[in-house]
């Protein structure tokens, strides 16, 4: 008789599983909406009652960590030496056996039309734009789509960020092409994004400094419509290829802003929300009023150009409850606004400070931490 355990009590367990196992897992338990911990303990104890299993090649595998309840750690090994299996074969038959069991739930034909685009923004600064564009990017693309990250603010915090060197004030960039000065192809400029799940379907389109210039350029436009359409034009290359375009924004409400609002308006023959602006938020009134200034500039373009601009919804970053009620009831009133909606609540944790700090994506670096999961919900509720 195998001893009973608390399935809220958790052991963390390693094990060495190939690349493309590892990848269908995390891709279909975001499809689900499961935890990746509780997928496995499914698998594994699916696989106790089993004794015929295919065998899984594991040849090259690389490390990977979950947790499982305490005690069916202790279970799986014994049942591996029993079955005359390694550990990482009893394993990864065992998420084998998950995967085969719970179909993707996803459909053959999505019904939208063409590429979905995510425009992350607010008039504040420090609200953490750029962490929520990088890690709801990331997790797109970790959930089998094919992402491009713009890096639109001409601080370039994303392409540092992400451990990439900003364009060059003379190379080819986005704001020369928008500007026509240059009629260089984009997917020349994206740099792949590596070292997670999500290897070949990321990519990043670096800053350059000359972004600065756009709103005055952009400013002595004679044609309303030619200035609007100018981010459109400049990547619309990259739409033939991947799946989303997710522009972090500068913190401004001029002329390049205008252009980014355009980008994300809603086209004809897409569906309700299919693209639109993700608008990234404190837990704090200062954070309010910069909503009403953006909401202001939302309306009155959509009003001017007669095109509708979804608000996909907000996402309260950086939150901490311990900080009291000036974040509880800021958090509440979020909430209380009912459409746009809140679609995510990122905690306050240090695991996006570090990922900063040694140039990786968050969920490269704590890819099971809080802040990851919250990343990955968030791009479930979009998606």
């Amino acid at each position: 008789m195998t001893a009973p355990y608390d399935p809220n009590d958790r052991e963390k367990v390693v094990a060495k599983l190939p690349v493309q196992l590892r990848r269908e897992l995390k891709i279909r338990a975001a499809e689900v909406g499961m935890d990746i911990q509780h997928a496995v303990t499914a698998g594994v104890k699916a696989w106790q009652k089993t004794d015929s299993h295919p065998t899984v090649d594991t040849a090259g595998g690389s490390s990977f960590s979950t947790y499982l309840p305490t005690g069916l750690y202790a279970e799986l090994k014994v049942s591996c030496k029993a079955r005359g299996l390694t550990y990482n074969q009893g394993m990864a038959q065992a998420i084998r056996g998950w995967l085969d069991a719970t179909p993707s739930p996803r459909r053959a034909t999505p019904n939208i039309t063409g590429t979905r685009r995510l425009i992350i923004g607010n008039q504040k600064g420090g609200v953490g734009k750029t962490s929520v564009a990088a890690g709801v990017a990331t997790a797109l693309a970790e959930n089998g789509n094919k992402v491009v990250l713009i890096d639109f603010d001409p601080q370039c915090h994303l392409t540092r960020q992400l451990g990439h060197q900003i364009l060059d004030i003379e190379e080819p960039s986005l704001a020369k092409v928008m500007l026509g000065e240059t009629n260089q192809d984009m997917r020349s400029l994206l740099v792949p994004i590596k070292g997670g799940d999500f290897e070949d379907r990321l990519w990043l389109l670096p800053g350059c400094k000359d972004a600065f210039l756009l709103d005055a350029r952009l400013a002595t436009s004679r044609h309303v419509r030619i200035r609007e359409t100018a981010l459109e034009k400049a990547l619309e290359p990259l739409e033939e290829d991947v799946d989303y375009v997710v522009v972090d924004c500068p913190p401004s409400l001029g002329y390049a802003m205008d252009t980014a609002l355009y980008y994300g308006r809603l086209r004809s023959g897409e569906e309700p929300n299919s693209s639109g602006i993700v608008i990234v938020v404190l837990a704090e009134d200062s954070s309010a009023d910069a909503y009403d200034m953006l909401d202001e500039q939302i309306q009155d373009l959509a009003d001017d150009l007669d095109i509708d601009i979804p608000s996909l919804g907000f996402v309260v970053n950086m939150y901490d409850s311990r900080k009291g009620y000036v974040a509880t009831s800021s958090l509440d009133s979020w909430r209380e606004i009912g459409e746009p909606r809140v679609l995510a609540v990122i905690p306050e944790l240090k695991d996006q400070r570090e990922a900063v700090r040694v140039k990786k994506p968050l969920l490269v670096h704590a890819p099971y931490g809080e802040q990851a999961e919250a990343m990955r919900n968030l791009a479930r509720e979009i998606s």
